[in-house]
């Protein structure tokens, strides 16, 4: 059994499933390339991904689609980054203030790429607002690794002491971040008013629920029932993440026919090149959740799913979650897991990375270093679109609504395990280019998926569309 296989297995046994057949799993040559099988994770998550939607396939009566990983593909779209273009402008991954600096005593990484955590992170270390990299470096070489990350902490800043894999997986945090399944699973009490023994074809009831006097139509009336390219027509999904894993789960769901709308709040604009890189198929919206959230609480009692990436617990303190609708998918996104001493913390790719003893592995004696791509978002992301449908397929037969979630610590955990160490490993190849696709003066990756050469349509205009679902969206609308 391959490795990618073996995750495969290992998500399917987290959620109680059948095991499915051995995958095809070709040779990624020199992509990916790593001392960790980073191209394992890479094409188990995209594997079981696939699955997922062969199993939504067989519920709704469409025919299924034989599971088939293109190398070339699936790399490109871990390492999206490195092929968007606008124009002939490449993206800054990352900030000026992110990245490893040197302490006196190891390392720590830092990620600042958002204004907002720019400015925590130089209020953290007494840093002027017009602080730089240089001022930066000298200010971290004078001080301890856990004394700035303590720092950081506390002003809600990001930066991490880069440790061992043997410290951190001994450590409270990472003995915690290893247990447990890939994708947590749990069923709630809530449930929908009838069960059905497959997904609807709409996917919604079409009777009106209690207090809700709009009209309702079932998607499948109107002609837009769904198709083997599109088994989750008639699923709605709010979308409350941004950067990479959330994104990537839920723009995987738009691909697969879903009506995803991605909310953003007006007060924290996103990252220009990301939004672009990872909003495909959906609609976008601004919307203020400390101001209207009555507008939210409407979305949210006609969703069939929330995707987020806030902290655990966040949208509970704000008041979010009452208004859900019995049976509902909650699904969420984040860095250490929900339990632990770090299960409120902020964190990215790259700092878990960091954290976990990923960096140290990768690097050189004189430096640590990084994955060939952000391969914990992404494999998270595919992991966590397939957890996703398989709940849709659970709450079919028994009506309940589910928790499910991934924490890239969690997946970090899992790739520091598997088999496949290549500590001599050639360097690794970029991404080909023949693997994207362009609209006008946009180039993006390709799906990962190699039956779709294209998502439903480019990211749109960011916030173009109204905070409320529409029937059949088959195209976004330009203001």
């Amino acid at each position: 059994m391959t490795t990618a296989q073996q995750l495969v297995h290992a998500y399917e046994t987290g959620l109680g499933l059948p095991l499915s057949s051995d995958v095809d799993v070709p040779d990624a040559g020199a992509r990916l390339a790593a001392t960790l099988p980073v191209w394992a994770l890479a094409a188990g998550s995209v594997a079981a991904a696939s699955a997922a939607a062969n199993r939504v396939r067989v519920a709704r009566g469409l025919p299924t689609r034989p599971v088939r990983l293109d190398a070339d593909r699936v790399s490109a779209a871990f390492s999206s980054e490195r092929l968007f273009r606008r124009g002939a402008s490449a993206p800054s991954i990352f900030a000026e203030l992110s990245g490893f600096f040197p302490t006196a005593d190891g390392w720590v990484r830092t990620h600042a790429n958002y204004p907002h955590h720019r400015d925590r992170l130089l209020r953290a270390l007494d840093l002027p607002a017009d602080g730089d990299a240089g001022r930066l470096t000298e200010r971290l070489s004078t001080m301890k690794g856990a004394e700035i990350e303590d720092a950081a902490t506390a002003a809600g800043a990001i930066a991490v002491r880069v440790r061992a894999e043997d410290e951190w997986s001994t450590s409270p945090m990472g003995r915690a971040a290893a247990t447990g399944p890939l994708v947590a699973s749990d069923v709630r009490a809530d449930r929908m008013p009838t069960t059905d023994a497959r997904l609807s074809a709409g996917g919604h009831d079409p009777r009106p629920r209690e207090n809700d006097h709009r009209p309702r139509t079932p998607l499948g009336a109107t002609g837009a029932g769904p198709t083997t390219d599109r088994p989750l027509t008639g699923i709605r999904v709010l979308d409350l993440t941004r950067v990479l894993a959330g994104p990537v789960a839920t723009r995987t769901l738009a691909l697969l026919g879903a009506d995803v709308l991605r909310i953003d709040p007006p007060h924290l604009p996103e990252i220009d090149w990301q939004f672009a890189d990872n909003c495909q198929g959906k609609r976008s919206t601004l919307l203020d959740l400390r101001t209207d959230l009555a507008t939210f609480e409407a979305l949210l009692a006609e969703a069939d799913v929330l995707v987020t990436g806030y902290r655990p617990g966040a949208l509970a303190a704000a008041g979010v979650g009452a208004a859900r609708r019995p049976g509902s998918i909650e699904a969420s996104v984040s860095a250490w897991g929900t339990s632990g001493p770090w299960g409120d913390r902020r964190g990215f790719d790259s700092i878990v990375q960091a954290a976990s003893g990923i960096s140290f592995i990768e690097g050189t004696p004189d430096r640590p270093g990084a994955l060939p791509a952000q391969a914990l978002d992404h494999g998270s992301g595919y992991l966590l679109a397939a957890a996703v449908m398989d709940a849709l397929l659970a709450r079919a037969h028994d009506g309940f609504g589910r928790t499910i979630g991934v924490s890239l610590a969690r997946t970090a955990s899992w790739l520091l395990a598997a088999d496949g160490r290549s500590p001599e490993h050639p360097a690794a190849l970029p991404p080909d280019p023949a693997s994207t696709v362009t609209h006008h003066e946009l180039v993006t990756a390709a799906p990962a998926f190699a039956d779709y050469d294209d998502y439903r349509w480019p990211a749109p205009p960011y916030g173009s569309a109204q905070p409320f679902w529409v029937e059949a969206p088959d195209h976004y609308h330009r203001p």
